[in-house]
């Protein structure tokens, strides 16, 4: 087979391993999707050129077409070690014969176009058997006690857990959210105010186009159909493992969210389970013509492969002639068997204007900036940041992006930061641990900053300080030499009281209900200039900012603090910062530590009798360390709500005679069903009682303690003794124990246990059913099996309990 214009199927499985979205063109036939092409390029955000050239990195044009500008090195596609445990074999077979039509929008050409039907069904059953030897064991994860890894834990995520999680932690800013997802409340910004108001002409008049247009989405395709719920949850803990290139990077998912992510995305698939030992053996004749075809097809010049060699070389880049009648721009015609990418005309057209620029002897060196907005638009960092105008969350993805506990910090302290400037404002060795992963300083936002592999961004530091330039004045010339740094830094923390401490905690001390970016530790990750100019006037720097000037006009708002000297308050702003271990806190977070009574179980579990509106007056919050907790109402006797995050505050419980009732310090509060927990019914149509409590028969007989603090309720329900425990559980929720002892043997109605309630349940999975609240309740099979589903104006699953010798014991686990 001839090497002209081979690409490789070295884009096979760039998109195997892909999440890519389809732009269907006038034949019906989905072109590659790249995200910065499709979001920038086709509306003339970039020009030609610089649109070409991503595509000739993102489509692999130089894994084959080799050029000495290391600005144009291929992404690559994904190891291929392993993937024959990794993707499902059908799946893989159906998307070598055909991956335009298996994937819509995938970056993966199609090599065996050019064979007549038959044959390209043969090659690709060839192909998928070699690729099925490719296997590896998978990692062993070993849990540790801050992140705690279940047995499979693959195979024990929840559903709803991941749906939250993938519209939170910032999978959405590239993926397409579920159009059923109610995200929080938010206020609309001026902004989005004005998008909605205007009309295309004015909106283009104005420059808000741009920030107006949908963002198309990175499409999955068929997900289900791809993966294992084990190896789906395996990539999404560590991408880079087969994705070297780093444009799918790491979201930092612990073993537990990875697996709840995978049971949203395989909703519809069965759970995993183990290999059968009368799997098909392999036919050794096929996979040997696989691996023939594999190296003839030149697949291992983007992929590594167990037995494969990487094969020379096409034409390099410099010489390639982009209007050639036959060429891997349009192969559809002509003897030399080439990959077909479907490309659409906009991407031949800048790619035909990339590859005559590059061939050119006189062709100009990329500045930096050039250079910069390139990796930029490689690795979609536009699709959350904004820079110079361009990119930032999509229009209709920004509801997604939230704070803790919806705390109103306004877009800009939900949004990922601008990347505007970003190198005059930040010191090059924070950025590099920014994309170490280690430099996360906004723990208000659930949007995370994404891991990539160090070799994608090892030039993003240099890059962003050449192209931004900082300013060149040091600390020193800025603020001078203290004859007395003591004072000066005693200035700073007055300066600090009067506004800063509003807004901002400071080394990890907070007002009530304030969040943001700690002070402490700013001059390690700022430059002085750029601190200097920010105080004196923040609109400047950064547009639409809450942060308020504390010097208009250049004036002091504190003539009292260092004779009003602007250019000293800054210097002791600035000083107390840097010297902030060695000196007291402000006044206001002094006062607000000895005034704080927030209950934080750190060792052990934490009980407080207290007043909860969910829970009544006699309510007993319980709360783990694990940062999950609940509140048993011991005049109705049932267990009334649970939540998750900080506890309680004890102040009016302690102090207050008269104290509103206390409310859970932390997110999603989600309620248990009303009523008694258990009934007797005469049978399984009988609606569950109204009453509860004493009227219900139900008397609470106090609780005891285990050796690690956990309480056991104890209770009479009828003529049943109660013993009832729940528990935090290690990666999320609660679990529910019920011991429940009958007296003597007598006849009498079924007694019942009321699992779940709602205005509608969803079954997720065997024994799980999930309600309207997004509590999903969790029994074992054998249970599930006797359990009752009972629809109508409240729906309740219900679940005999079946004494053996008089006895009986349930475990019931909730999520949320």
């Amino acid at each position: 087979m001839s090497s002209r214009g081979i690409l490789s199927l070295g884009c096979l499985l760039a998109a195997v391993f892909f999440l890519g979205a389809p732009m269907l063109r006038g034949d019906d036939t989905a072109a590659p999707f790249v995200a910065g092409f499709d979001r920038f390029a086709r509306h003339g955000d970039i020009t030609p050129r610089v649109a070409g050239e991503l595509l000739l990195t993102e489509l692999n044009c130089t894994a084959c077409h080799t050029t000495d500008d290391k600005r144009l090195a291929p992404k690559l596609g994904p190891k291929l070690g392993g993937v024959g445990n990794r993707l499902e074999r059908d799946w893989l077979r159906e998307f070598l014969s055909s991956p335009h039509s298996v994937k819509p929008g995938t970056t993966m050409p199609d090599v065996l176009q050019q064979l007549p039907a038959k044959q390209r069904d043969s090659a690709a059953r060839a192909l998928a058997a070699f690729l099925a030897t490719q296997q590896t064991a998978f990692p062993v994860v070993r849990g540790t006690g801050r992140v705690p890894v279940p047995h499979e834990f693959w195979n024990r995520g929840d559903v709803e857990q991941g749906r939250r999680l993938y519209h939170q932690v910032g999978c959405v800013a590239c993926h397409e959210p579920d159009g059923e997802f109610e995200a929080g409340p938010r206020a609309a910004s001026q902004l989005d105010k004005l998008l909605e108001q205007l009309d295309p002409e004015e909106l283009a008049e104005m420059g808000l186009a741009a920030a107006a247009r949908p963002v198309n989405s990175v499409p999955h395709g068929d997900l289900p159909a791809k993966y294992t719920h084990r190896a789906l949850t395996f990539f999404l803990l560590d991408p880079a493992a087969t994705r070297a290139g780093g444009r799918m990077p790491s979201l930092k998912l612990m073993p537990v969210e990875a697996a709840n992510i995978t049971a949203y995305l395989l909703r519809d698939k069965k759970r995993s389970t183990p290999p059968s030992d009368d799997s098909p053996v392999l036919d050794a004749a096929l996979v040997e013509t696989g691996r023939r075809l594999f190296s003839e097809l030149k697949c291992s010049a983007c992929h590594t492969a167990d037995g494969v060699e990487k094969p020379q070389g096409a034409k390099p880049l410099s010489t390639l002639n982009a209007d050639a009648d036959n060429s891997c721009l349009d192969a559809t015609s002509g003897e030399a068997p080439l990959p077909h990418f479907s490309l659409d005309h906009p991407q031949r057209s800048s790619l035909r204007e990339a590859i005559g620029a590059l061939s050119e002897a006189s062709a100009a060196t990329p500045t930096t900036g050039g250079q910069l907005e390139l990796q930029l638009l490689q690795l979609n960092c536009y699709g959350c940041h904004e820079r110079d105008g361009r990119g930032g969350v999509g229009r209709r993805r920004g509801a997604y992006f939230e704070t803790i506990d919806h705390i109103d910090l306004g877009d800009e302290g939900r949004l990922p930061p601008p990347l505007g400037g970003v190198g005059r404002k930040l010191k090059t060795a924070w950025i590099k641990k920014v994309l170490a992963g280690t430099g996360d300083v906004r723990p208000h936002m659930r949007a995370r900053m994404p891991l990539f592999p160090a070799a994608s961004v090892s030039s993003l530091p240099a890059l962003l300080a050449k192209t931004d330039v900082p300013a060149k004045a040091s600390e020193a010339e800025l603020f001078g030499a203290p004859s007395d740094a003591g004072s000066l830094a005693e200035a700073g923390r007055v300066l600090l009281d009067t506004g800063c401490v509003q807004c901002h905690p400071t080394r990890g001390d907070s007002l009530p209900s304030v969040v943001g970016i700690d002070l402490a530790g700013i001059p390690g990750r700022v430059h002085p200039q750029w601190f200097h100019d920010f105080l004196l006037n923040p609109a400047a720097l950064k547009p639409r900012t809450r942060m308020p000037t504390f010097f208009p006009n250049g004036k002091s708002a504190n003539p009292d603090v260092l004779h009003g000297d602007v250019e000293q308050q800054i210097a002791a702003i600035w000083t107390y910062i840097k010297e902030i271990e060695k000196h007291p806190l402000p006044e206001k977070l002094e006062l607000a530590r000895s005034q704080n009574f927030e209950l934080v179980p750190d060792d052990r579990p934490i009980l407080l009798r207290t007043f909860m509106e969910q829970a009544g007056r006699h309510a007993i919050a319980v709360g783990f360390p694990a940062k999950t907790h609940f509140a048993f109402d011991a005049e109705q006797v049932r267990p009334a709500v649970a939540w998750r995050g900080r506890f309680l505050d004890a102040h009016g419980t302690w102090f207050v005679r008269a104290a509103p009732p206390a409310k859970p310090l932390g997110d999603r509060p989600v309620s248990f069903p009303s009523g008694g927990p258990l009934a007797m019914l005469e049978d399984a149509r009988q609606p569950w009682p109204e009453t509860s409590g004493e009227e219900a028969g139900y008397r609470f007989l106090g609780y005891r303690l285990d050796r690690g603090g956990v309480p056991t309720f104890l209770y009479r329900a009828g003529g049943f003794h109660v013993e009832e425990r729940l528990q935090a559980i290690a990666d999320g929720g609660l679990r529910r124990k019920l011991h429940i002892k009958a007296p003597m043997a007598v006849d009498r109605p079924q007694l019942w246990l009321r699992l779940n309630a709602g205005r509608r349940l969803r079954r997720d999975r065997a024994g799980a059913y999930t309600n309207e609240d997004g509590m999903t309740t969790t029994v074992s099979e054998s249970l599930a099996r006797t359990a009752t589903l009972r629809e109508g104006d409240v729906s309740d699953w219900i679940l005999p309990v079946v004494l053996e010798d008089g006895e009986a014991t349930i475990e019931v686990e909730y999520r949320w």
